[in-house]
């Protein structure tokens, strides 16, 4: 039987996107999981990085706000110089 694969928070550091994404195979996970199961660095870590993740989804999501049209003419003018 194989020995179970083990990870440093080096490791966790490196493979959580895909940890977050569910592109793990299944012992890589459940090494991960067992990581995470005794580490509280690495807990506070991920809950960290999933925060910044969502925040930065929902930042590209919203819809960019109009360019004011004293831009849009202060850009076409500086063009026709």
């Amino acid at each position: 039987m194989d020995e179970p694969l083990e990870l440093t928070c080096r490791d966790v550091a490196d493979f959580l996107m895909a940890y977050l994404d569910r592109e793990l195979e299944s012992a890589q996970h459940a090494a991960f999981e067992r990581h995470l199961g005794e580490c509280d660095d690495c807990v506070r870590y991920l809950r960290s990085y999933e925060a910044t993740v969502r925040v930065a989804r929902a930042a590209y999501a919203a819809p960019a706000p109009p360019v004011p049209e004293r831009v849009v003419h202060a850009i076409r003018a500086a063009r026709n110089r």
